[in-house]
């Protein structure tokens, strides 16, 4: 019997596709490797089937036990983005799928919000209070991209918080902030460094704040400095500054709403090619 070979393809495309809706490059890697694996096996499985090539079983079971491995790591790394598709699956909610995550749908935030934050770091600026902000937004920040997560909070985000979390009075203060959605998600939070050559003057907080952006891409920064007072934004391993107090607002309401919202668009278009390529090859004309 032949091998399906179009509904094989046409699941790795459905897959992918669906996958591809995610920001994060490393899990499209990932899936990228794991396809490559897959159709190793393919391939291995009918040259030994047809009998063109001999002494393979044991390359095939080779393979096949290493996709069974793979298949149960992705499975533990994954587990929170497939309960999240089962749920969301289960109640019905389809919007969810042609949305980016949850939590990229909460990044056009209220105006509100934004005037907590620009209030909030305009103060900090203007005290010479050292400040870390970590803005997500899309998918949360994988754990093992941050060196210790700090003090759990979920709380309400306010200018005052935000303030209080970062006098050096506190036990917080040396840390980052992560801000997702309209929440203060933890504090504390000690990043990764950059590892790319950077000038003298700039300090710890600015080479952390260029180290997780580094690192993932779905999040920018913004840096407050204890020694001048000047605000930095940082962004794909990349650091803006000074920033002037009265520009932030703007580049907060480009960055949580205009940019988000575009790839958001392309991505379901992206998505919805490949699903046209798929009922092309199973409807042809």
């Amino acid at each position: 019997m032949a091998f399906p070979y179009s509904r094989f393809l046409a699941v790795i495309v459905l897959i992918y596709g669906l996958l591809s809706l995610s920001n994060d490059r490393r899990t499209l890697s990932m899936v990228r490797g794991y396809i490559v694996l897959l159709v190793i096996n393919l391939v291995v499985r009918q040259l030994t089937s047809q009998g063109n090539v001999q002494r393979l079983p044991m390359l095939v079971f080779v393979l096949n036990s290493l996709l069974i491995g793979i298949s149960v790591a992705l499975a533990v790394i994954f587990q929170s983005e497939i309960r999240r598709f089962l749920e969301n699956l289960g109640d019905g909610n389809w919007g969810y799928f042609f949305h980016n995550s949850p939590q990229a749908r909460t990044t056009s935030r209220s105006a509100a919000v934004i005037d907590e934050i620009v209030e909030a770091v305009r103060e900090l600026s203007q005290n010479r209070t050292g400040a870390l902000l970590v803005i997500e937004t899309g998918e949360p920040i994988p754990e093992n991209d941050i060196h210790e997560p700090g003090v759990k909070m979920e709380a309400q985000l306010s200018k005052e918080l935000l303030q209080t979390i970062f006098q050096t009075s506190t036990l917080l203060h040396d840390g980052a902030v992560v801000i997702r959605g309209e929440k203060i998600m933890a504090a504390g939070v000690i990043l990764p460094l950059s590892e790319r050559k950077a000038s003298r003057e700039i300090g710890t907080r600015h080479r952390a704040a260029m180290g997780i952006t580094e690192r993932f891409a779905e999040c920018f920064c913004i840096v407050v400095s204890e020694e001048t007072g000047s605000i930095g934004v940082a962004e794909s391993g990349k650091l803006e500054r000074p920033v002037p107090s009265s520009s932030l607002r703007e580049i907060l309401e480009k960055k949580l709403k205009v940019t988000t919202n575009v790839t958001s668009a392309r991505k379901v278009h992206r998505f919805h090619n490949l699903w046209q390529v798929i009922k092309r090859h199973y409807n042809p004309k």
